[in-house]
């Protein structure tokens, strides 16, 4: 993995479950890890649904092997955007990660 690629910078953020005072339960994203990342692959894939046509943009974010865990339920944050995360690679022997998201529509 060259370090020159790492151009874009992305956030990979986890949901936690607060609980306040009252008891109600809400839904917080926090930032879990912050990396330079490589944006690999970005295309639109359409399908339909039912009558209706649409879309779902992906992408393939290379990373440095991170010190948190990620999974798929976490997400990511690039360029505004929100994405889901749908897959997850170890690049050589924890020498990168190979992060698959979705958009978020």
């Amino acid at each position: 993995m060259r370090a020159g690629k790492l151009q874009h910078r992305v956030r990979i953020e986890r949901m936690l479950e607060m609980v306040s005072d009252s008891g109600n339960v809400q839904e917080v994203w926090l930032p879990l890890v912050t990396a330079r990342a490589e944006v690999k692959e970005a295309t639109t894939t359409e399908f339909l649904t039912g009558q209706i046509e649409g879309y779902t943009a992906r992408a393939v974010f290379l990373i440095r092997w991170p010190v948190q865990t990620i999974s798929t339920a976490d997400r990511l944050t690039y360029a505004g955007k929100l994405w889901n995360i749908t897959g997850l690679s170890e690049i050589g022997r924890r020498r990168g990660l190979e992060i698959r998201a979705e958009a978020v529509a």
